[in-house]
């Protein structure tokens, strides 16, 4: 199977700003910084290599656990009067230039601030042929730093989110059997996930391989045998059965590919339907589809139609 570069696994440092962001937060009146949103989106991206976060953490006791628990080294940089906020940049700056050229096979860069200070900083790593997504506040982020990476992530937008995945989950649950096991409700849920992570990575060819990677950067604890699946290829003929997705064999490589999920097919069908009521009857239009029975989807034997079975 031939992956294109866009496509493969990248391996990700995270270089946190925690002072800047506090700051951002204060100005918004928000609650505080929550750093599992930020890695669950960033696990998306690739596999988080380095995590650290710099700041006087006596400063900021409630997030020490938290980042803790994160798995993210914790640098100390104690305040002074007029140089600790520039010690902490700087400490940042000769940590991320140390390891892009000490470790070639970290090549994706993230800086978790908005600070301008750091636009040299992105600049640096661009020329040594990183790759640098910048992550911080609307209210507190600067555009020269904004514009000069290669990506940039409001903390606002993951917030959004959150929302949407929590609306996806309960979409998701209304649409499976309501005599699925828990287990394999579970296991579902997380595959539809990492099809919408892919998809916001714009991958538009979905292999296994690439589903799979993605589960398990979500949740390493993940193991298709845990609920019921001899292999991966299992799962997906399940998933299709359900009519949570549609699999096809790479003629190239004969894994399965995804081509649409149901998040994705229940957008289309939408659009269908509201064409087809504007103008019923009208030629050319597609007929209106047939609403689902309450009790979920409806199962699809696949057997025999060569579908997807070897």
């Amino acid at each position: 199977m031939s992956i294109s570069k866009v496509e493969r696994e990248r391996n990700l440092a995270v270089f946190i700003d925690l002072e800047n962001l506090a700051i951002g937060f204060q100005n918004q009146r928000k609650i505080k910084f929550d750093i599992q949103k930020v890695l669950e989106r960033l696990v998306e991206k690739g596999k988080l290599i380095v995590k650290k976060a710099y700041a006087d953490w006596s400063r900021y006791p409630l997030y020490t656990a938290p980042f803790h628990e994160s798995a993210i080294e914790l640098i100390e940089i104690p305040k002074r009067s007029q140089t600790g906020k520039n010690s902490a940049d700087i400490r940042l700056v000769v940590d991320a230039i140390d390891l892009a050229w000490s470790k070639p096979h970290v090549d994706t860069f993230v800086i978790v601030s908005g600070d301008s200070d750091f636009s040299p900083l992105v600049s640096k790593l661009k020329e040594n042929g990183k790759h640098v997504i910048g992550l911080g506040m609307k209210g507190s982020t600067s555009d020269l730093l904004r514009d000069n990476c290669d990506e940039f992530i409001y903390y606002e937008d993951l917030e959004r989110q959150e929302q949407t995945e929590q609306q996806m989950a309960t979409d998701l649950a209304g649409y499976l059997p309501p005599n699925l096991p828990e287990r394999q409700r579970e296991v579902f849920s997380l595959f539809i996930e990492a099809c919408y992570a892919l998809r916001r990575e714009n991958h538009e060819v979905l292999y296994a391989s690439m589903i799979k990677d993605t589960m398990k950067r979500k949740k390493p604890s993940f193991d298709e045998s845990y609920y019921g699946y001899r292999s991966f290829t299992h799962l997906l003929e399940e998933a299709d059965n359900l009519a949570l997705a549609d699999i096809e064999r790479n003629p190239k490589s004969g894994t399965y590919v995804v081509t649409r999920f149901c998040g994705e097919r229940e957008a289309r069908t939408t659009g269908a339907t509201a064409a087809a009521t504007a103008a019923p009857g009208a030629p050319g239009l597609p007929a209106p589809s047939i609403p689902l029975p309450s009790g979920g989807a409806p199962r699809r034997d696949r057997r025999g139609s060569g579908r997807h079975r070897r």
